[in-house]
Formats: C-alpha cells, sequence, structure tokens
C-alpha cells in the first residue's frame, strides 16, 4: 500500500505501531506506578503501629518536645491522615491505575475503543497539568505535557486517518473503487 504524499511519515504503518505500542508501554509503566503507590497508602493507612513508629521517630529525629509549631504541624497532618484523605488517595489512585491499564493494553492490541478511550482521558488531564505547570513550574512537569500533547495529537491522527480501513466507514473515494 502506498503512503499518500501528504500522509505524515508517522503514521505509515510499521511506524504508527511501533508509536502505538510505545505509547501502550508508557501508559501501562504509569499504571503500574499508580498500582504501587495506591496499594501502599492502602497499606500503610491499615498499619496504625507503624504510622505510630513512623511519628515517633520523626519526632525524635526533629525534637519534637522542643518545639510547639512542629508537633502542631505533626498533629494536623496526623489528623488529615486519619481523616480519610489518604485512604481517597489510595482509591483515586487505584481507580486512574485501571484506566492507564485497560487503556494500555487497549492500544497495544491495536483496539479503536482503547485510542478514543486514551485520547479523551488524556485530553482531559491537560488543563490540570497546565494548571501544575502554571503555580509550579518545573521540567518534569512540562515533558509530561508536552508526552500527552503528542499522544492525543497522534492518536487523533490515526483515528482520522483509520477511517477508512475495513471495518470502518470508509470515504467516499475508496466505496466507488470497489
Amino acid at each position: 500500500m502506498s503512503a499518500h504524499p501528504h500522509e505524515l511519515a508517522i503514521l505509515e504503518e510499521h511506524r504508527r505501531v511501533r508509536y502505538l505500542k510505545i505509547i501502550a508501554l508508557f501508559k501501562i509503566a504509569k499504571g503500574a506506578l499508580l498500582l504501587l503507590l495506591g496499594t501502599s497508602l492502602l497499606f500503610l493507612n491499615a498499619r496504625v503501629a507503624w504510622m505510630d513508629a513512623i511519628s515517633g521517630w520523626a519526632a525524635d529525629e526533629i525534637l519534637l518536645e522542643h518545639s510547639k509549631a512542629i508537633r502542631f504541624l505533626l498533629n494536623r497532618l496526623q489528623e488529615v491522615l486519619a481523616g480519610g484523605a489518604l485512604r481517597a488517595t489510595a482509591f483515586l489512585a487505584l481507580f486512574y491505575c485501571g484506566v492507564l491499564f485497560t487503556e494500555g493494553i487497549g492500544v497495544y492490541l491495536q483496539k479503536r475503543w482503547a485510542e478514543w478511550l486514551m485520547i479523551c482521558a488524556t485530553a482531559a488531564l491537560i488543563p490540570l497539568e497546565i494548571r501544575h505547570i502554571w503555580h509550579r513550574p518545573g521540567l518534569i512537569g512540562f515533558l509530561i505535557l508536552l508526552a500527552n500533547c503528542f499522544i492525543v495529537w497522534f492518536l487523533w491522527l490515526v483515528l482520522r486517518r483509520d477511517k477508512s480501513t475495513p471495518g470502518h466507514a470508509q470515504s467516499p473515494e475508496l466505496i466507488g473503487t470497489h
């Protein structure tokens, strides 16, 4: 199959599949990190003795008995953790982990529905990433924003191009040639 002259080289079959697999592996890796984070937060929050031991160690290390301000801050942190914020963060991380695994595995298997899911889920996070960079500029945040913008752009091009592949609606030019 010859490519049209105006078609981007990135959309050639072998390159497109390679990029899709790289994107899928990137999403699966992010999902694995969130799985570790979510389960760690749930596990740590469920271990009151561990939390007390960590608090005791921190108190000894920063000479807590001599500082009312540090004691106040640590008590506030303990209230936040006991109030369920840590558990809520863990469940949110595990939910998004499931979304990332679904996207990644689906795109790796070259499923069209997964590409649409990835576009929607990734594009929905771009405004949050821009807000984060605005308030806390940093190289890592900027690189993540660029990667996600590339993913949305690339998948949009793939989905637009693949409209005319077999099994999908065909373009008017191809209908008359069969």
